[in-house]
């Protein structure tokens, strides 16, 4: 596994060579299905998030990066409103969700979420069966026909490759799964309830190797139908699985780009300097 403390290879800045990756992005860059405009974000007497403008491209892997600190975790829940229940917590600016500010009166904050499929830093399953925790948001959201609900549970476990491992004791407790696979049973819950993006916030830093590495592979399949966002402390895993590069910065963005030449070709000397491991 990488850890977020290790230290940083030193990038070449090389002129930067249109492939097929960057190509097919730059098809995609004009479809933004989420677009933030002039956000500021408080909390309490700190100023978090500072003006950020930012178009996320659709049905691709857009990866935040950045230093500790530096807004990144507090910008993923502004995407889901997990800011609501915390009264310290000030928004100002706008949150496109297509086409819609969800911070205007009278959005809906429960179909807001439902677009959203969070994946947090470390798994956390329900206290239940590991079917029951895939069945609980269909459930909720209307479906009772138990037929239904099986081969939904069935579907979901099958896509994140964890059905041929459980299918024996799916009536028992996650809490007998390794750390990688309650993680992928966590990903199965947050599909079942057929989200539009999916959102992960250093969703592999608790994984060993392997598992870090099917969790990857998961989130370039997903690309396929959902558009992805995820924070992440490692470059080289930004590197590895992104599309498009957020770097933040003291809670402002720095740079954008696509991967290849995000890295490649940095325009700001601060992402060279954060690139080049001058600081982390």
């Amino acid at each position: 596994m990488i850890f977020a403390n290790q230290h940083l290879e030193t990038l070449t800045v090389n002129p930067v060579k249109e492939t097929n990756r960057t190509v097919l992005l730059k098809k995609v860059m004009n479809n933004h299905t989420i677009r933030i405009e002039n956000l500021d974000v408080y909390i309490e007497d700190q100023h978090i998030l500072k003006d950020i403008n930012l178009a996320v491209p659709e049905k691709s892997i857009t990866c935040i990066i950045g230093p500790s600190g530096c807004g990144k975790t507090t910008f993923l829940k502004t995407l889901n409103r997990m800011h609501d229940e915390t009264p310290e917590v000030k928004i100002k600016g706008r949150v496109y969700v297509d086409d819609l500010n969800i911070y205007d009166k009278g959005v809906n904050v429960i179909d807001t979420r439902k677009k959203m499929g969070l994946l947090a830093q470390r798994p956390c399953p329900l206290p239940m069966s590991i079917f029951d925790n895939v069945a609980y948001g269909p459930r909720i959201h209307g479906i009772k026909k138990r037929k239904a609900i099986n081969q939904t549970v069935i579907q979901y476990l099958q896509y994140v490759g964890l059905w041929d491992e459980v299918r024996g004791r799916v009536r028992s407790s996650p809490s007998r799964l390794s750390i990688g696979q309650q993680q992928r049973l966590c990903l199965a819950r947050g599909l079942a309830i057929e989200p539009e993006y999916i959102l992960g916030d250093e969703a592999t830093s608790s994984l060993d190797p392997l598992s870090t590495k099917k969790i990857e592979e998961l989130f370039i399949k997903l690309k396929e139908k959902y558009t992805v966002i995820l924070v992440t402390h490692t470059l080289r895993q930004a590197r590895r699985i992104a599309d498009y590069i957020v770097f933040m910065y003291l809670g402002k963005i720095v740079e954008t780009g696509p991967t290849e030449e995000f890295f490649n070709n940095p325009k700001k000397q601060l992402t060279r300097e954060y690139l080049s491991g001058s600081f982390s």
